[in-house]
């Protein structure tokens, strides 16, 4: 007979049933329970670091307390309250210089490593241009090494606070050194040998080991940073420009006056050898201690003038090196290096590759006349030196 249901009394279900449905169930439903729990455990866990680290939801690189940080958009955090702290909100006590783009501030972390913040002034940090040049900076320095160019420990860049973190140099820049006379005794010529030598290898650096080729476009004293054992570094890449094959590579000038590559003026071309020039500035105002704008200005004159010897143009704060002949050498061919570097015709201008050649080339003794060479002598084709055999060596020409 069949079986009637009564109203208010639960049907009879097949005990043989029973067991598949709960089995069934079992299956379906446990897993689900499980994601559930896991997933309202991540999320809580999730909340509770993100209130803890104060780090905002659109970043992932935050670190521990007194680490530095690399972090595009970096808003809030540990770090960058470590910044504040150090800098009691960017006090002007802890400023060590101030440019037109911003300025430059000591701080010591809480980690014990001191840094040297660069930051953009409020004003500055909403014009496009200057905002366009830090990101230009960030960008360079995160994808290059070397040794002579400053190291760029961590960024933030946000409409609120925009400053770089770099590797801090104790002496400052090159331009300093050589204004400051204590300094400038210090720098003797090995020195200043060495530093011209650190610049010379990071431009061939950026010039031929990077793909495609970095041009800096602001060389000069001031962009050239010391540390504590004097050693040169190249700063400040916001300037920069990588060099685009298929491209005109035409640009607005930019750079420091003094230093800019003439062609610049009516080309608006830019290529390694606007670097190249701007380079035989430095070396030339790093042996005179001053900045050659005569020399510069009138280097299409030094063949008919020559009246102009080496000896009036070294700096005279140091000894003269006249019975260093080591010295005498280097100086000899770090002069004749930049005068080849401030050509007119950016064609016949050395590469930095060739300048590094030349200072790593096995220098021979010269007489002991330096007082006796001019700046005319310098500018022939070629340098000549003078080995124990007395035979005159002629350096290849640059071409």
């Amino acid at each position: 007979m069949a079986e009637i249901n009564v109203l208010g009394s639960p049907p009879s279900i097949d005990s043989s049933i029973e067991p598949l449905r709960s089995k069934k169930v079992l299956y379906i439903g446990l897993p689900i329970i499980v994601f559930t729990a896991l997933s309202t455990l991540g999320c809580l866990f999730d909340w509770w670091r993100r209130r803890t680290m104060k780090v905002p939801p659109q970043e992932s690189m935050a670190l521990k307390n007194g680490d530095l940080f690399s972090i595009w958009n970096y808003d809030g955090g540990i770090a960058f309250q470590d910044i504040l702290d150090a800098t009691h909100n960017f006090d002007i006590r802890y400023c060590i210089g101030t440019g037109g783009y911003g300025s430059v501030y000591k701080a010591q972390l809480p980690s014990g490593k001191v840094v040297a913040i660069k930051k953009l002034h409020g004003l500055e940090s909403e014009e496009p241009a200057f905002d366009e040049c830090f990101r230009n900076e960030v960008k360079i320095l995160t994808e290059i090494r070397h040794k002579n160019i400053v190291k760029l420990h961590g960024f933030c860049l946000h409409r609120r606070s925009m400053f770089l973190v770099y590797e801090y140099m104790e002496k400052g820049s090159l331009f300093y050194a050589l204004r400051t006379d204590s300094l400038a005794v210090e720098l003797g010529w090995r020195k200043r040998v060495k530093i011209i030598q650190d610049v010379a290898f990071a431009l061939a650096y950026i010039h031929h080991d990077c793909n495609p080729p970095i041009v800096h476009r602001d060389i000069s004293s001031n962009n050239i940073l010391l540390n504590s054992s004097l050693d040169g570094f190249i700063s400040d890449f916001g300037a920069a420009r990588i060099l685009d094959p298929g491209s005109s590579n035409r640009t607005v000038v930019a750079g420091t006056r003094g230093y800019i590559a003439p062609e610049l003026a009516y080309t608006m071309v830019v290529n390694e050898k606007c670097d190249v020039f701007s380079f035989g500035v430095v070396v030339l105002e790093t042996i005179m201690g001053r900045h050659p704008e005569e020399i510069v200005s009138t280097i299409t004159l030094l063949r008919d003038c020559p009246s102009l010897m080496l000896k009036d143009v070294l700096d005279s704060r140091l000894s003269y090196p006249n019975n260093n002949q080591e010295v005498a050498q280097s100086l000899v061919i770090l002069v004749s290096l930049a005068l080849a570097c401030l050509r007119f015709d950016p064609g016949s201008r050395p590469t930095m590759e060739q300048v590094c050649g030349q200072l790593l080339g096995p220098g021979s003794p010269l007489p002991g006349t330096l007082h006796l060479v001019s700046l005319r002598d310098l500018m022939d084709p070629g340098i000549y030196t003078v080995d124990d055999s007395r035979e005159i060596n002629v350096l290849p020409r640059f071409a």
